[in-house]
């Protein structure tokens, strides 16, 4: 008898803790809300700090003081100079990628290591990552296209791309110039377009805002042509 009452007193504790943690939570969101209402986020979280939250839009992160009330916008750094913020960051984004259709992907490589690849066949950045990683035997890529506005003839190498009969070899001539002299056959079959139209979603779903940008092995995502930590995200 005693031990049913002692498993129905911790019963009740862990569910009043449960309510309790809901209440509070209920109660910063509705506190950033009253006091900011135009913020828009997905979550509040609280940070290891205490009486800092951080605001969650898609891969965007803000920081929110509830007493007395600011909001912060910029990172977070620890004393060892860690930068929170960004790595957080990168966690933020690679849990976005488990959701991406791979299926929709340029896929290229058979590697033990995973990395979702958004590019742009115009950018020289873009370039120098990829003849890296072609070097590379040990990855398994995932590309998708996220044209610049500034590259006027990107999404006429694209659509050419996705109109190959072999489409990794002509990613590989694009990536590697040999359409640059635009002497290729431009393509404008509705499936290409269609594609084309999709990559570009996803990119800005991801919040994607330049190229390259990698996300490796599902943890890591790495900004830019940054070859030492693409290096050390393999590694690890």
């Amino acid at each position: 008898m005693k031990k049913r009452i002692i498993v129905s007193i911790l019963l009740a504790l862990v569910f009043v803790s449960v309510i309790c943690g809901n209440l509070r939570a209920e109660t910063v969101e509705q506190t950033l809300t009253k006091e900011f209402p135009g913020a828009d986020f997905d979550s509040i979280k609280p940070t290891d700090i205490k009486g800092i939250y951080e605001v969650i839009k898609g891969s965007d992160i803000i920081y929110y003081v509830l007493d007395p009330g600011y909001l912060i916008v910029g990172d977070i750094f620890d004393k060892e100079g860690r930068n929170v913020t960004g790595e957080r960051k990168g966690e933020l984004f690679a849990e976005s990628a488990k959701n991406l259709p791979l299926d929709k992907a340029i896929k290229v490589g058979s590697g033990k290591n995973t990395i979702v690849e958004f590019t742009d066949p115009d950018c020289s950045y873009c370039r120098t990552a990829s003849s890296f990683l072609g070097q590379r035997k040990d990855v398994t890529r995932y590309i998708f296209f996220f044209p610049l506005p500034m590259h006027q003839d990107a999404e006429n190498k694209i659509k050419y791309i996705f109109c190959a009969a072999d489409r990794v070899k002509a990613y590989e001539d694009a990536m590697q110039g040999k359409l640059d002299d635009q002497k290729y056959e431009k393509c404008a079959k509705p499936e290409a377009v269609e594609l084309l139209e999709l990559h570009k979603q996803i990119g800005q779903k991801m919040r994607i805002s330049g190229t390259p940008f990698f996300i490796i092995n599902g943890k890591k995502s790495v900004v830019g042509a940054n070859i030492p930590e693409i290096e050390e995200a393999l590694e690890k």
